[in-house]
């Protein structure tokens, strides 16, 4: 019997949804109202992290006592929830809906395994949340990226093994965690996912078949009794 992909598990952000501004001008607000620097290069420096520790980032390190911290990820919180009532389904990122067509077409599993607690807010918005047999998010595990926990829970949820997903994501902060995890992975973009073993653009520049194609080559092929 040989091993055969039978998922895919998509981060939201930077993968999906077009949210990258929403959440860079949520914490430039932020960090504006605690007279703390913030450019778009820091905000690159977020992609895939949980809200915990962006806020590390943001505050450049500094120490901030829980109660604090807590207070600081509410307030941003707030400000990407007003950002984000203008998000429609223009928002999806290139080729997305084709991409899930397809997949969906093809049999495969779908799930999305994001940072953010505001996930399944925006699948919703996106007019995309129907596509998806498991949502895994910031409130489903303990330890979010870069932990691989959260790619774990939605592949249980799928019943699926890691070496049977294949999860796609858009920055270093979750293609470690992914492959960690022991699933494969595909970067989209050119933030730090090289080591991915595909890299695309995004995911209108690839198709579903052309993947499974390139993966199967790579699959071990073990016979079990």
């Amino acid at each position: 019997m040989t091993t055969e992909i039978r998922a895919f598990i998509f981060d939201m952000d930077g993968v999906l949804a077009d949210t990258i501004e929403h959440h860079f001008l949520a914490w430039k607000r932020l960090a504006e109202d605690e007279n703390v620097s913030f450019a778009r290069q820091d905000n690159d420096q977020l992609r895939g992290l949980s809200r915990r520790d962006s806020l590390y980032r943001v505050f450049k390190g500094h120490p901030i006592d829980e109660d604090r911290a807590q207070a600081l990820m509410q307030r941003k919180h707030e400000y990407f929830q007003e950002y984000l009532r203008d998000l429609s389904p223009e928002d999806q990122l290139p080729g997305v809906t084709a991409f899930l067509e397809e997949a969906r077409a093809a049999g495969l599993l779908l799930g999305v395994g994001s940072a953010s607690r505001n996930t399944r807010d925006v699948l919703k918005r996106l007019e995309l949340a129907d596509f998806f047999d498991a949502i895994g998010d910031a409130f489903s595990v303990v330890n979010s990226k870069p932990a691989p926990d959260v790619f774990l829970w939605v592949a249980g949820r799928l019943n699926v093994t890691p070496t049977q997903a294949v999860v796609f994501e858009d920055a270093e902060a979750g293609i470690d965690p992914a492959l960690k995890g022991g699933f494969w992975t595909v970067g989209l973009g050119t933030s730090n996912v090289a080591h991915a073993h595909l890299v695309f653009p995004d995911l209108a520049h690839t198709n579903v078949q052309d993947i499974l194609a390139q993966l199967h080559a790579a699959l071990p092929r073990t016979t079990l009794a």
